[in-house]
């Protein structure tokens, strides 16, 4: 008996998993830098702005815990942030849902040319991103003057008579700064929609067919659009960090601070306080406001890809 007591605790022993560390200890390896880098330069700073959010810190004396003080000044006692918060959620709800539409429309259609166009597509689509600063361009075509090439040309056409001032001017710049921002919305949405699309089960595409799918657009309702759920959650949180982050592009085309505040977004109330009045508690404040702002875009964005994509 005890014989048999032995070689039945042995097979247990044999077929005992190994211990989690014995397991997954090369991926733990693997991911221990980026884990630190990350808590040290995302969380940490998240967590530090969320306490300096309730302090009066102007880098000169230490904080002072100050309670709810910087929330209310927000709202009730800083006009100049309720224009920015204008500002902010105007540009995130044209330039966020349109730039999101357009990148997967685009990239949907450069997906049916073969590949050497498909490539040179992608390239032209994604040069605005890879130019990097070239607000410049942008200031030559809406310059105040005779000589930006807009006022230039509707001069020559006779459509006006004196220049028009689109980048100072409140009734214009901010249509410009949104233009611009369009124009700078194929990020790294566009391309995993792009490569998204080169991954999809083409064999659904066949048996959508036999079904009774009778155009493109059904096809991609029922086929294309389910299989990219991965896809479609990350071009959305990349549009919407890139909605609500707009602050250098209007600093770059109409200037700190623009006109009437015209342009004033969030990201600009930051840089204001933060890095010119030394206000830190305060900027944190709206950093954090800001934040909340985007975790709550992200939450309902996430929930409607969720319904979309079952």
């Amino acid at each position: 008996m005890s014989a048999v007591q032995s070689d039945i605790k042995t097979a247990r022993k044999v077929r005992r998993k190994p211990s989690f560390l014995k397991e997954n200890g090369p991926a733990l390896v693997f991911l221990a830098p980026f884990t630190l880098f990350f808590f040290v330069f995302t969380i940490l700073p998240i967590l530090t702005s969320i306490f300096f959010s309730f302090t009066y810190f102007n880098m000169l004396e230490p904080p002072r815990l100050i309670g709810f003080t910087n929330y209310i000044r927000m709202f009730f006692d800083d006009d100049v942030f309720l224009i920015a918060l204008k500002n902010t959620l105007i540009f995130a709800f044209i330039t966020g849902p349109l730039g999101y539409t357009l990148s997967f429309l685009f990239a949907w259609l450069i997906n049916e040319f073969r590949r050497g166009v498909r490539s040179l597509l992608t390239l032209i689509f994604y040069s605005p991103v890879l130019a990097g600063n070239v607000y410049f361009i942008w200031v030559f075509m809406f310059s105040g003057d005779a000589y930006g090439l807009i006022n230039s040309t509707l001069i020559k056409l006779s459509l006006i008579k004196e220049p028009i001032q689109w980048l100072t001017d409140p009734k214009y710049n901010f249509t410009v700064v949104t233009l611009v921002i369009l124009w700078l919305s194929m990020g790294a949405g566009f391309l995993a929609f792009v490569a998204g699309l080169q991954s999809l089960d083409r064999s659904l595409f066949e048996a959508g067919t036999i079904d009774g799918i009778k155009n493109r657009f059904q096809e991609l309702w029922y086929i294309t659009l389910p299989q990219m759920g991965p896809q479609l959650l990350f071009g959305a949180v990349m549009s919407i960090a890139g909605a609500f982050a707009v602050g250098y592009e209007s600093m770059s085309i109409t200037g700190f601070p623009s006109t009437d505040y015209s342009t004033h977004t969030l990201v600009l109330h930051i840089l204001d306080f933060g890095n010119m009045r030394f206000e830190m508690g305060y900027a944190s404040a709206v950093a954090v406001f800001l934040f909340a702002l985007m975790l709550l875009a992200w939450w309902i964005v996430s929930k409607t890809l969720s319904k979309l994509t079952d």
